[in-house]
């Protein structure tokens, strides 16, 4: 099986294990190792192909396809995921510091909740709306899902205490 992605004008560079995709000053790399599969670099095009053809090496070409796409489509352009804060009980406050993100008052709790930042990630907080944005689409949806689940209730009715801090907007998926 033989697969073809387009660069589009950005560099990648493939050293046996590692593939790098280069654009305008920004970089992201990732491992991809399987004896099985290879890739090949050529003027314009990046090709995945396989020695063997059988169902799993098909299934795993085409994710390695997938997270190659998004890498050219991450260096060009960000990642953003917007969150928004639900509070009708009591007040949330916000706020990031270093590599977390912590919510303090959710609920009325004096124990502020924390929420870890993926490295590579930026969170930005404006009124009720959060923005996370990143260069690595696993990166920021990884920080925006951290971010919701930290908010998560667990003992009382969801129909009725709606506080929480929801994803409202991700990012569009396009070939």
């Amino acid at each position: 099986m033989k697969k073809e992605i387009k660069k589009q004008g950005t560099e990648a560079v493939y050293d046996g294990k590692t593939l790098s995709v280069k654009y305008e000053g920004k970089e992201l790399k990732r491992e991809f190792h399987n004896p099985f599969i290879e890739i090949n670099l050529e003027d314009e095009s990046i090709t995945v192909n396989s020695k063997k053809d059988n169902k799993k090496l098909k299934m795993l070409i085409n994710t390695w396809v997938s997270h190659i796409k998004n890498m050219i489509k991450g260096v060009k352009e960000s990642y953003e995921y917007k969150l928004r804060i639900c509070s009708s009980h009591f007040p949330i406050s916000v706020k990031v510091s270093g590599n977390t993100f912590e919510i303090s008052n959710f609920i009325g709790e004096k124990v502020p909740r924390k929420a870890k930042i993926m490295p590579g990630s930026e969170v930005s907080v404006e009124g009720d709306l959060i923005s996370v944005k990143s260069q690595d689409v696993e990166s920021a949806g990884q920080t925006a899902g951290n971010i919701e689940c930290a908010t998560r209730i667990i003992d009382r009715d969801r129909r009725r205490f709606q506080d929480g801090i929801y994803i409202i907007k991700k990012p569009r998926w396009t070939e």
